[in-house]
């Protein structure tokens, strides 16, 4: 068979076969010109590839790789003729999308929660409120002179030593080196400077020393501070308001105790306990305003006293809802902090 007759029959059959399928409408007619084309048995393609062994040995390279074209064209033809057929009107197929049904119900959303720490502080700001107290705030980097001295607390004196504070330079502001803070009394402080008397005030924040971590101990914790200053304000004063305070958060039977103690900005001072699994835990540090301090912020002791107090926001929290390891508050298991 001469090489000529062979292509022209290729060319021929390409260009029915485009023409074919370009004209199809549905699965049947594509069905139809598929086995017309490409049929394993009596398909035209077929047909001419059984003539490929007659022509000529030495133009038979060339008439195979012509035969080889048409049918990468017949192929191409057939898969963009299928693909149109399988195609939406908007002419891109799209993913099926499930049925919506009104009758189900929604989904729930996944809200967060406030840190038990933080529920702890808000319900402790509404109960001193309660009790005339108005919240102050002071900054977590302290010099000497908040920190130390305006607090009675002289150079020598070891709650300075380097060893129990964070120290963040050895030079800083007018009033000495700075450092985290290591008790919200600065707050105090700070408040009278700007404040003339009567004083009425509570400040809850963060106060960091180097404890090591244990079950009851923490680098960083919370305090909540308060501070009342007036005149003829007396120990009895003080130990009503802490009593008020104790039976409002952790219920009306709790019992406390006021221990003699001693801190160089309270004069006398006491420590408060409250019993817990028959065992006493010190929730804070509490007494009379020293003198001194009072002098060191400008008001006069011969005319106004007041009581100060310290008390720990984690030891509350953990006695409110039974946490034996503070660590627990401060490991973020959101899986812990889900039950509050």
């Amino acid at each position: 068979m001469a090489l000529a007759d062979f292509l022209r029959q290729l060319d021929e059959l390409s260009r029915t076969a485009t023409v074919t399928f370009a004209a199809v409408q549905d699965e049947a007619s594509w069905e139809a010109a598929r086995v017309e084309f490409a049929g394993a048995k009596q398909g035209r393609l077929k047909a001419l590839q059984k003539l490929l062994g007659q022509v000529d040995p030495a133009e038979r390279p060339a008439a195979g790789k012509r035969f080889n074209e048409v049918k990468a064209e017949l192929d191409g033809a057939m898969a963009a003729a299928q693909a149109r057929l399988q195609a939406p009107a908007g002419g891109r197929r799209a993913a099926p999308r499930p049925e919506f049904d009104p009758t189900l119900p929604g989904r729930r959303m996944r809200l967060g929660r406030l840190h038990p720490i933080t529920q702890s502080i808000e319900e402790l700001k509404e109960i001193m409120g309660r009790l005339g107290f108005s919240v102050a705030d002071g900054p977590e980097i302290e010099d000497e002179w908040h920190n130390f001295e305006a607090l009675n607390i002289p150079l020598e004196h070891p709650a300075r030593d380097p060893l129990d504070n964070f120290y963040l330079s050895a030079a800083g502001a007018s009033h000495g080196p700075l450092l985290l803070r290591s008790q919200t009394s600065t707050v105090q402080i700070r408040v009278m400077e700007q404040t003339a008397p009567p004083v009425r005030i509570i400040s809850l924040g963060r106060v960091y020393r180097p404890d090591t971590a244990d079950a009851t101990h923490y680098p960083m914790f919370h305090q909540m501070e308060g501070l009342l200053v007036d005149q003829q304000v007396t120990m009895a004063d003080l130990k009503s308001v802490l009593r008020l305070f104790a039976t409002s958060y952790l219920g009306s039977d709790v019992h406390i105790r006021f221990r003699p103690s001693f801190f160089p900005f309270t004069e006398p001072s006491v420590e408060a306990d409250f019993n817990w699994n028959d065992q006493w835990i010190e929730f804070g540090g509490a007494g009379m305003v020293d003198p001194h301090v009072l002098r060191a912020v400008g008001y006069d002791p011969e005319v106004v006293t007041g009581f100060a107090f310290g008390l720990g926001v984690e030891r509350l929290c953990m006695r409110r809802h039974n946490i034996t390891d503070i660590r627990d508050l401060y490991r973020n298991d959101v899986r812990f902090l889900h039950l509050f």
